[in-house]
C-alpha cells in the first residue's frame, strides 16, 4: 500500500506545489520526493512529520489535507473532539 505517495501526489497537484519546491523546503533531493509521489518508495515513518512540516510552511491547508488523506478520517475526528471540549 502506497497511501503516503497517493496522498502526497494529490496534495501537490491540488495546491500547485512542485516536487522540487517540497524537496527544497524539506532539504532532500527532488528524486526522493519523486520516488514517493510515483509510489516507487514509501517515505519512512520519521519522514511523515517532516513532510507535514514542509507542507505547512508552503500551505497550511495542504499540510492538513495530506494528513487527512494519509491518516483518513481519524484526523477530522480528533478535530471534532477538540472543538467539543
Amino acid at each position: 500500500m502506497r497511501r503516503a505517495g497517493k496522498a502526497l501526489k494529490q496534495v501537490l497537484e491540488t495546491y500547485g506545489i512542485s516536487q522540487n519546491r517540497l524537496a527544497v523546503t524539506m532539504g532532500v533531493g527532488r528524486s526522493t520526493v519523486h520516488h514517493w509521489v510515483s509510489e516507487a518508495r514509501d517515505p519512512l515513518a520519521d519522514s511523515i512529520p517532516e513532510i507535514v512540516e514542509a507542507l505547512a510552511k508552503l500551505n497550511q491547508s495542504a499540510a492538513r489535507d495530506f494528513l487527512v488523506l494519509y491518516l483518513g478520517r481519524s484526523v477530522e475526528h480528533l478535530d471534532e473532539q477538540n472543538q467539543s471540549e
